[in-house]
């Protein structure tokens, strides 16, 4: 008899996510900003004494979200602070990888996405339009992070990441500081955000 690989990860917070099924009773925002705040972007290839996390990526995407689209609803903010939220299992891939393991990586991430967005109240799957105006807000912190912390030039972010509205980006700057400061922040964003919608 052939033994099964085991499927699920144990989290801090003592759940056991089942990654191949996952469920929403199992995913808990501490477990998920834990996760994000020790997950470099760009494979840690930035410049600073600290890497630039996924869960700092994260909150400014949210904040671009809500300067492409102001007057959208709460929900999708938490949306927008939660699009990368399956990385905390599934680890950030740089886009070339992703592209190379194939479709069974975006598997994975749909259905993790589901059930984190079931579990904090939002449909399993967002509108396109939303889903839209939020891939937007993340190409442009990916062009912010890679001409100000990872040595891309402007003309090749721009090639890669399409050029930013200046006027979205022209005060905010890439915070590089301890996982800890970043785990706390996006808690706190997230506990604001779902306060907000109920």
């Amino acid at each position: 008899m052939a033994v099964q690989n085991r499927a699920w990860q144990r989290m801090l917070s003592g759940r056991r996510l089942d990654l191949l099924d996952p469920t929403p009773v199992d995913i808990e925002i501490d477990d998920i900003a834990h996760g994000l705040a020790f997950v470099a972007r760009w494979n840690g290839q930035t410049i600073g004494d600290f890497a630039f996390s996924v869960a700092e990526h994260s909150l400014l995407v949210e904040n671009l979200f809500g300067r492409i689209v102001p007057k959208a609803p709460v929900k999708w903010r938490l949306a927008a602070l939660l699009h990368d939220a399956p990385e905390y299992v599934i680890g950030d891939m740089i886009s070339p990888v992703k592209a190379s393991v194939g479709p069974g990586y975006d598997e994975l991430d749909a259905r993790l996405m589901a059930a984190i967005h079931i579990r904090f109240g939002l449909p399993a799957t967002i509108p396109a339009t939303i889903k839209k105006q939020i891939k937007k807000a993340d190409r442009i912190s990916a062009w912010m992070e890679a001409t100000r912390i990872a040595g891309f030039a402007e003309a090749e972010a721009n090639k890669f990441f399409g050029k930013p509205d200046r006027t979205l980006i022209a005060d905010l700057d890439i915070r590089l500081r301890p996982p800890v400061d970043a785990r706390r922040d996006f808690i706190q964003r997230h506990d604001t955000l779902l306060r907000k919608i109920g």
